[in-house]
């Protein structure tokens, strides 16, 4: 059989026409001689009547503490009502399919509730149905623990969902479908000539999505990296091509032109954060200090970024909805923390900055020439992360992409 996985977004299912361009989709795979595989999300957004969101505001206006189990029973049915309803309306149009639960399907997760992670996947229920000529319908976003109990897999489940299918049925490709047509060069909002990015390597993918870009999961390309299948992210509602993430080795076969002059691959943000700073005179037991402050952010919950380590100082950036959470953490400590709320993080992203001299310099020259000031810094082999006010992001981001030209 030659697999191909198709994840459909919940405003792709969310109403009977669009529900007849997936099927259009599906179709289209089976004339080419694919076997589908089609995964589904949540029908609609926050507000309408089967979201996620909707499931979890009727839950809380009730009881705000409710138990992460029972919270997982109650919107996992979400994508089990798109499931069927996705189910019956392929077989509608004469489509041979059948529904599964995402442990119906085999993916078994932990019992973290609300987060779960993956543990395997066993299609072989599926498999069975598709040498029979059924197409499978999978609800995405969750799995069956050891103890036979749902839980969800957490903010881009779904994509979480089809990449492990694709890599455990050794698909040919997973085709993320949304109501964009790819991923931006930065988010169109923010920067309405930002265009979609032909191909792009895993690396950089996974770097967009941990800084900020939405499109796609971080966990699900990871996956998708470890069994070498390429993802396709493209939009249910016209024929645009889209993006294509895969090895570098192949992206340079396939659009050689795209990775022998681009530097930067895209602009990304994330807005509400907060920078702390903490003074630490010089003293014996310095690195024991060290050592209690992020032990004890960590212990809090509190995940630190663009962290600066110099023997005066410390300074790090944190979401800034934990910004009173740290300050009481470090204040038991006998420090005094400055912390500077309604910041933001702007990064460049791209495999072809290694070993370039003069990206930094580009970054700080297009920001300055901007009017933005940074107030601190990270990179990585591939990334250039700053962190700047919230009032400045839109501004810097519309500068970092026009200085490195990725409009063109």
């Amino acid at each position: 059989m030659r697999i191909i996985v198709q994840k459909f977004g919940g405003t792709s299912v969310a109403t009977a026409e669009r529900r007849a361009q997936v099927t259009s989709r599906v179709q289209h795979a089976l004339d080419e001689g694919y076997t589908p595989v089609v995964v589904v999300s949540a029908m609609g957004r926050a507000g309408d009547p089967y979201a996620t969101d909707t499931f979890i505001q009727m839950a809380t206006s009730i009881y705000k503490e409710t138990n992460p189990r029972e919270m997982d029973m109650l919107i996992g049915c979400g994508e089990l009502i798109s499931a069927v309803i996705m189910t019956n309306t392929l077989l509608a149009q004469g489509v041979p399919a059948v529904a599964f639960t995402g442990g119906q399907a085999g993916i078994v997760v932990d019992k973290n509730f609300g987060n779960a992670s993956i543990l395997r996947v066993n299609p072989e229920h599926m498999i069975q149905e598709m040498k029979e000529g059924k197409v499978p319908v999978v609800a995405g976003f969750q799995g069956w623990t050891e103890a036979g109990e749902i839980a969800t897999l957490g903010r881009g489940g779904s994509d979480t969902s089809a990449a492990a299918l694709g890599a455990a049925l050794r698909a040919e490709v997973v085709e993320i479908y949304t109501d964009v047509d790819g991923i931006k060069t930065a988010d169109p909002r923010i920067v309405p000539e930002a265009r979609t990015i032909d191909v792009t390597t895993y690396d950089e993918i996974v770097q967009m999505a941990h800084q900020g870009a939405k499109v796609i999961h971080p966990r699900a390309v990871e996956i998708a990296m470890r069994r070498g299948v390429p993802l396709r992210v493209k939009s249910t509602f016209d024929e645009s091509p889209g993006t294509l993430v895969t090895y570098s080795i192949e992206a340079t076969a396939a659009f050689p032109e795209v990775r022998l002059d681009r530097i930067i691959t895209g602009v990304t943000h994330i807005p509400a954060m907060a920078r702390v700073v903490v003074a630490t005179p010089d003293q014996e037991d310095e690195a024991d200090l060290e050592v209690e402050i992020f032990r004890s952010l960590a212990d809090a919950g509190i995940s630190v970024d663009l962290i600066n380590v110099s023997p005066e100082q410390k300074s790090f950036a944190i979401p800034e909805r934990l910004a009173d959470r740290a300050e009481r953490v470090l204040t038991s400590l006998g420090l005094k923390p400055k912390i500077q709320r309604g910041c933001a993080k702007v990064s460049v992203v791209g495999t072809g900055m290694r070993g370039v001299p003069g990206v930094m310099a580009n970054v700080v020259e297009a920001l300055r020439g901007a009017g933005v000031k940074i107030l601190q810094t990270a990179d990585s082999h591939i990334t250039i992360s700053c962190l700047v006010r919230t009032e400045d992001m839109e501004r810097a981001v519309r500068a970092l992409h026009q200085q490195f030209e990725l409009n063109r």
